[in-house]
Parts: C-alpha cells; sequence; structure tokens
C-alpha cells in the first residue's frame, strides 16, 4: 500500500501516520512539500517549488485563493515529474490547496485534513469587539474558503481534530468529515520528575511556577490577557514567577498592523503596565522534551485563545498532567470540564481568571486531581495509540469504498 502525503511543511499533521504505517503495518509512503528531496526516517521526500503568487495588483479577497493556485500547481507538476510513483491513497491538508489537482494525476482517492472553515461573523475574526474588523477582512472571510470548499467536492474523504472545528463546515459536507484528532505522543508529553532548573536559572523550593506556551505571543490566543493575569497575580503573591515559551512573532490576525510603538506584540503589551520582568522567564522555542519538562515543573498552566484552532499545547499540558487554567470558548469546552480535568473562566474575565489561579496556587496539591484526571483523558482518548488505529480504519474504508465502485 502506498500513500502520498501533501503539505508544504515536513512533517506537519502527517509524520507521525507515515511513520507509523510504515513500521507497524508496511506500508510504503511518499510525502511532496517545500523541502529538499530525501528519504527521511523511511519517507521519501519529494519537493515542489512555487513560480509565482499573489501580488499587490490581486484583489486582497482573492489572494489566498491565489496563492492555493500556485501550490497546487506546483504539486502537480512535481508529482508529474515522477511517473514512478503511483499511490494507493493521497492525504493533504486542506487550505494549502496542494492536493485539488492531483484528482487529475491519479486514480485513487483523495483525504483531506480540514483544519478550519472561516466565517466573518461569530468567530475568531469578531470574537474581541475592542479590535475593529476591517470590512475588507470580513469579506475576504468568505473567499479564503473557495479552495476548501474544492476540495470538500473534490476528496473521498476528510476529517478535522475535533468535533467543534468539523462543526464549522457547511452541514451539507459535513458526513464526509469525521473528527479525529492528530494523536499525542505520550512517549514524549507526559509527566516527569525533573530539577526546578530552566537553562542556568535554578528555580528555589517554594516558589510557584506558572507556564504559558504559545507559538507566537498575540492576541489570538490571548497574550495580552494572560499578562494582565499574571501581573494581578505577581500584586498578590510574591512566590510566584512565570515561564513563558514561545516567539515573538504572529501567526494569526494582524496584531503587528495595529501597533506601531513596538517592534513585536509583546513590547507593545509590555508597554502597558509596570511589569516586575524579573518574576517572569521568556525561553524562546524549545525542543518537545524540555518544554514536556517545563510544564511537568508546573504549579498551574494557564492557556487562552478565542474560537479558533485548538493548539497542540492544550492537549501537551494536559497529557504531562498540568493543572490547567483555560478560557471557557468553544474549542475548549469540548477539552476541559470545568471541576473535573481543568477550570475554565470567561476569556475576557480577568478579575475570575486571576481568582482561579491564585486558589491554585494557594494550594498546588489540592488541584492535583484535575491534572490526573487531564492526564487520564489523554491516555484514553487522544493518544497515538488511540488515534493511529482510527486513522488507518479511514484510509481502508475510504480505499474500499473506492474499490468497490
Amino acid at each position: 500500500m502506498h500513500v502520498l502525503f501533501v503539505h508544504k511543511n515536513f512533517p506537519a499533521q502527517f509524520g507521525h501516520i507515515a511513520s507509523y504505517l510504515i513500521k507497524k503495518h508496511g506500508f510504503r509512503c511518499s510525502f511532496v512539500c517545500e523541502l529538499p528531496s530525501g528519504v527521511f526516517d523511511g519517507i521519501q521526500r519529494f519537493q515542489y517549488k512555487l513560480t509565482g503568487g499573489a501580488t499587490k495588483t490581486v484583489h486582497y479577497c482573492s489572494r489566498t485563493f491565489e496563492n492555493c493556485v500556485w501550490h497546487t500547481h506546483g504539486v502537480y507538476e512535481t508529482m508529474k515529474a515522477h511517473p514512478e510513483v503511483k499511490p494507493d491513497l493521497v492525504v493533504g491538508h486542506s487550505g494549502f490547496g496542494s492536493t485539488t489537482f492531483l484528482a487529475d494525476l491519479y486514480d485513487c482517492p483523495i483525504i483531506n485534513y480540514f483544519e478550519y472553515y472561516y466565517h466573518g461573523r461569530n468567530s475568531d475574526l469578531d470574537f474581541r469587539p475592542e479590535i475593529p474588523v476591517k470590512e475588507l477582512d470580513l469579506l475576504r472571510s468568505r473567499t479564503r474558503n473557495a479552495m476548501i470548499l474544492l476540495d470538500l467536492q473534490t476528496c473521498a474523504a476528510g476529517y478535522s481534530p475535533t468535533q467543534w472545528q468539523k462543526s464549522l463546515f457547511p452541514v451539507e459536507y459535513q458526513p464526509k468529515i469525521d473528527a479525529i484528532f492528530d494523536g499525542i505522543d505520550t512517549n514524549v508529553w507526559h509527566r516527569r520528575q525533573v530539577s526546578r532548573r530552566i537553562g542556568d536559572r535554578e528555580i528555589p523550593a517554594g516558589t510557584k511556577i506558572v507556564t504559558y506556551v504559545s507559538r507566537g505571543f498575540e492576541s489570538m490566543r490571548g497574550f495580552d490577557i494572560f499578562m494582565r493575569v499574571a501581573k494581578r497575580i505577581c500584586d498578590a503573591r510574591k512566590d510566584v514567577i512565570f515561564v513563558c515559551v514561545g516567539s515573538d512573532r504572529v501567526c494569526y490576525g494582524g496584531d503587528m498592523q495595529r501597533i506601531s510603538d513596538a517592534e513585536s506584540y509583546r513590547d507593545h503589551i509590555l508597554k502597558q503596565d509596570n511589569y516586575d520582568m524579573s518574576r517572569f522567564l521568556f525561553t524562546g522555542r524549545v525542543e518537545p522534551n524540555q518544554l514536556a519538562d517545563i510544564i511537568s515543573m508546573g504549579d498551574l498552566h494557564i492557556y487562552l485563545t478565542v474560537p479558533f484552532v485548538l493548539s497542540w499545547s492544550l492537549m501537551n499540558s494536559l497529557a504531562c498532567g498540568a493543572t490547567v487554567l483555560a478560557s471557557d470558548t468553544a474549542p475548549v469546552r469540548e477539552m476541559i470540564r470545568h471541576g473535573e480535568n481543568g477550570l475554565l473562566g470567561g476569556f475576557f474575565d480577568v478579575d475570575r481568571l486571576t481568582e482561579l489561579a491564585l486558589q491554585v496556587l494557594d494550594d498546588p496539591p489540592a488541584y492535583r486531581h484535575l491534572g490526573e484526571a487531564g492526564m487520564h483523558m489523554i491516555q484514553e482518548n487522544y493518544s497515538l495509540d488511540k488515534m493511529l488505529p482510527r486513522m488507518l480504519d479511514l484510509y481502508e474504508r475510504t480505499l474500499n469504498k473506492h474499490r468497490s465502485r
């Protein structure tokens, strides 16, 4: 059996699946992406290159689609140049549109990973009323779905990582989509007994540790809200430090377009109040094993998000047995039940989030049962051991349906 995976990055959401199929089931797996060709952990990688893309003369609302077409054509041309590759199944991430033209190259089914369907209202775009929505951004939220809709029409089957993300897609296409999470590698993401040292900084015994993790420090992931909560915790307690893992980049939204007083969104937020920076440790990006160590040594983990794609960092933190305080938003409520495996507070409710955080920091052992319950939930429902057989079942059902046509 030969599966061709398609994503602009590698290994992205598919590397662990490919490794599982190769090692456990003897599949052949290929991967087409923008990185150089070669063989990696048994996966044959092919590089596609972009030869064009959207420019300023292209309408703002159609630039996403224009870029998607260049990606999908690059994938098509690369794989056409390798006629020896004859996949039985194509699996790709929708949104980049990179699988669409492969339906005209191969007589095999396509499965797409559907991560998010954009909406202009009651969505991530307008969730924060203090951040004005530009009219063109509102209009663009419809056209951003153009290639996703083509993929929905073209694919044989699809899947989304959560039920909530699946629910965002048009109801007429939802029967085509399964809800299957990517899977957490509990060999990496588990609670550890570690020394209280981060880099060259030793954390004194008795000092409480609050962790915050985000690929980029930005408003979509509530960095500004987190810092306001942290300031109040600092004012209330002298024995707490905050370990913030991430980078000065904006992955989603237009934060940097709205500010002109700083080089980064983090700098912009730090200027809004008088923070004692000796209480904050910004680590930058760290490797997974180091991040699992950091989360494990924490007394409280804070995760905030607007209604948007659920972060892997939340699931990783739960897998590490962290006591999690999270925003009471739709994607989070699918994973956390208040008082059972974590704590929930309103995204904008700085008073309540601070109150809950201080309750945990007053007596961390009293809340350890929440972390234990979160860890058990991941192991039983979202670990790789549970998810990979479900993914393989989706592949086999799709292939069997194709063969029986």
